[in-house]
């Protein structure tokens, strides 16, 4: 059987009645997508009996998915077989034996030996595979000689080709040029060099006018100095302006904001317990508000348009900052995200903790603050005045900033732990970081620290989470900080690797004062932390209280777009890493897509959900990331003034918990999580793609 007649094989069974296995939970309301974790097998046309249901179950990783540093997922994988007669009546064969390989069938690997009943299966990390069951001689056969019984294709097969010729005569297609020409205000959109583009995407841009800040003469605006680090102590006062700067990069001069003239802004570092105030003074041309992202605030002063005006180009407001939480924060605006965060108005904050012991030993910290931003050719790709373009999947930027810097270095002596805390600033992007090699060892996230330290590859970092890591450089020599990830050509339906460098680490041959290696190679646990989360461990069993669908629609979209993205909604990855759809991502404004998050219990969408609750309730959510969408997409989902924990994900358990403040939900997944309610007031729950939040994605609850 070819591999075409096989795909349809499996696609046509799909829908089938399988075996009773985990997968049966699949796919019912605000279920886990059964047609991205779950795969049918298909039997051989030779064998009589035997049938079977592949679970590609997400691990209990603490970034929610599993993840390989060069950005592969990897799924641990659950196959239920039932009905397979003795392997003797096929032959002579002793034992059933299961293998994946890539669609080609080359190179095969050994899964194991399988039985009728639930089998758990080694890990499976290729972007596109193929499962076969065959019947085999020995159960200790290295390589594949028996007979095939059944076979399955990943979900991601599923992508493939588009029928070019429609859309190629869909429309010819204009040159960006020549639309320019043609009097469209619009520049030259980047596209990735490894991207395919019909001609006939090339005449689209948005319906909006675009918007990029301006001055008579730039030359007169300060330059954009590094941050600064503000030690501030209870009771302190910080003046925050935000203002136009001028910015070199790439070779190029932009205006952008910043605030206190900074990109990053200062970098405040507070003892926990203080409270500071803030004095905001506005000098851009738009609104402006400041959230204190992560921080369990006074409702008055958390930034958002239900807690305040916002401030108009000239006015100012005074904030009072109460620290509560030890660990890394950071502050942006809340009006038009899209544009003013993502200009420049950024800034951490570093919380330290009344515990002496709260991290492990490191030699120093390093405070990384990771974003993107998209460039064209003639300067900065302009925003849309009066509404987001990138509505779809998010604005991906092409030039990477690591504390603002496109070249961040730092210098560092063998066998030197350093100490990193992330930051995502980005619009969209998720990153996947490592040290080249490097020993890396996880801490905490986003509102303090694990209840275990665990040793990772990679750190899985979406917009507006935080982890802390402890990274050891054992040899002298380079040490790039790099993002490698997988992308997608959705016109061919084929992964590429991109893999770019953020910084670098240069190790010296330089004498330690004191060395940690030891320290280091110990896996601690946080007891304070474990113990405060056992007093919430009877809350995790119980029934589900309210429940959150996440989904979109796309009435205003051009048909060109609609129809190539219903060719490509057969198969969406839990992961989208880069913009691999640059021209139809552009041109689908905020009035053309609205983001959702629906009430599945009343129907009440976005900020007509009406959701109450009372100080010291703790209530259990589900949220489920629908798949059956035009372009479903990952959701960073972040809550105001409260934390969370991270219960499980597709039903599997999370086994190390940290309090969160932002949980990235995969495609078609389902995540339980405990909500502890202590601060009282108007709290925005939304997704932190900064379009998707201008497209309508965000509530609000409240806590009497």
């Amino acid at each position: 059987m070819s591999v075409g007649a096989l795909l349809a094989a499996v696609l046509v069974t799909q829908v089938a009645p399988g075996p009773a296995s985990a997968c049966d939970a699949f796919g019912g309301p605000r279920a886990p997508s059964r047609d991205i974790y779950c795969v049918e097998l298909v039997r051989s046309p030779t064998v009589a009996a035997g049938e079977g249901i592949l679970e590609l179950a997400l691990p209990g990783s603490p970034f929610g998915l599993g993840v390989l540093r060069d950005g592969r997922l990897t799924f641990e994988a659950r196959l239920t077989l039932s009905d397979l007669p003795d392997p003797s009546t096929l032959g002579d064969y002793t034992a059933y034996v299961a293998w994946v390989a890539p669609p080609v069938m080359f190179p095969m690997r050994k899964l194991g030996e399988v039985s009728n009943g639930t089998n758990t299966l080694p890990a499976i990390d290729l972007n596109k595979f193929m499962v076969l069951i065959s019947a085999e001689r020995s159960a200790g056969v290295e390589e594949r000689e028996g007979r095939i019984v059944l076979r399955a294709l990943s979900p991601s097969t599923r992508m493939r080709p588009a029928d070019l010729m429609e859309y190629m005569v869909a429309g010819p297609g204009l040159d960006q040029d020549a639309r320019r020409a043609e009097g469209d205000p619009w520049p030259r959109h980047p596209i990735p060099a490894q991207v395919s583009m019909l001609p006939s995407l090339m005449d689209l841009s948005p319906d909006a006018l675009p918007y990029l800040p301006s001055v008579t003469d730039p030359s007169l605006l300060p330059e954009a100095r590094p941050r600064e680090v503000v030690d501030l102590e209870d009771g302190d006062t910080l003046r925050l302006t935000a203002g136009m700067v001028r910015r070199e990069l790439a070779g190029r001069s932009f205006v952008m904001f910043a605030f206190n003239e900074q990109i990053p802004g200062p970098l405040l570092r507070v003892p926990q317990h203080a409270t500071i105030t803030v004095l905001l003074e506005n000098r851009i041309d738009w609104p402006l508000m400041v959230h204190w992202h992560g921080i369990r605030i006074e409702n008055r002063y958390d930034g958002t348009p239900v807690t305040q005006d916002a401030v108009p180009p000239g006015g100012a407001f005074e904030y009072r900052v109460f620290f509560r939480d030890a660990g890394i924060y950071w502050y942006h605006p809340h009006v038009r995200t899209d544009v003013t965060l993502d200009l420049g108005l950024y800034g951490n904050m570093r919380v330290l903790s009344e515990r002496e012991d709260f991290y492990g030993p490191a030699h120093r910290e390093e405070i990384l603050t990771l974003d993107d931003i998209l460039v064209a050719e003639d300067g900065l790709m302009p925003y849309g005045a009066e509404v987001a373009t990138h509505a779809l999947m998010g604005r991906f930027g092409n030039v990477f900033l690591v504390n603002g810097e496109p070249e961040w270095t730092t210098e560092a002596a063998r066998g030197e732990v350093i100490r990193f805390f992330f930051t995502n600033v980005s619009s969209t992007r998720t990153y996947n970081l490592s040290f080249s090699g490097a020993p890396m060892k996880l801490v905490g996230s986003d509102v303090g620290n694990f209840e275990r330290e665990e040793w990772v590859e990679s750190v899985v970092i979406a917009p507006a989470e935080r982890y802390v890591v402890h990274v050891r450089f054992p040899e002298a020599g380079d040490y790039p900080l790099v993002n490698d990830v997988q992308g997608i050509d959705h016109l061919y339906g084929t992964y590429f690797s991109e893999s770019d460098t953020l910084g670098v680490v240069r190790v010296t041959a330089a004498a330690l004062g004191e060395d940690l290696s030891d320290s280091f190679e110990e896996l601690r646990e946080d007891h304070a932390t474990i113990e405060e989360i056992e007093r919430y461990r009877p809350h995790f069993d119980r029934p589900v209280d309210h429940e959150l669908e996440l989904t979109m629609e796309a009435p205003g979209l051009p048909r060109l777009v609609q129809r190539l993205m219903q060719l490509d909604s057969v198969y969406f990855s839990p992961l989208e890493w880069s913009g691999t759809m640059p021209m139809m991502n552009w041109a689908a404004t905020a009035s053309d897509v609205r983001w959702i998050l629906r009430d599945p219990r009343t129907g009440a969408e976005n900020m007509d959900i009406d959701w109450s609750f009372s100080v010291g309730d703790v209530v259990k959510l589900r949220l489920h990331n629908q798949r059956r969408v035009l372009h479903a997409m990952q959701h960073p989902i972040h809550l105001h003034g409260q934390r969370f924990l991270l219960l499980e994900m597709n039903g599997v358990p999370n086994r190390n918990r940290v309090w969160k403040d932002t949980l990235m939900l995969p495609v078609g997944a389902t995540a339980d999580i405990l909500l502890e309610l202590s601060n009282p007031g108007l709290w925005m729950l939304h997704c932190h793609i900064a379009e998707h939040l201008e497209a309508g994605m965000m509530m609000v609850f409240n806590v009497r």
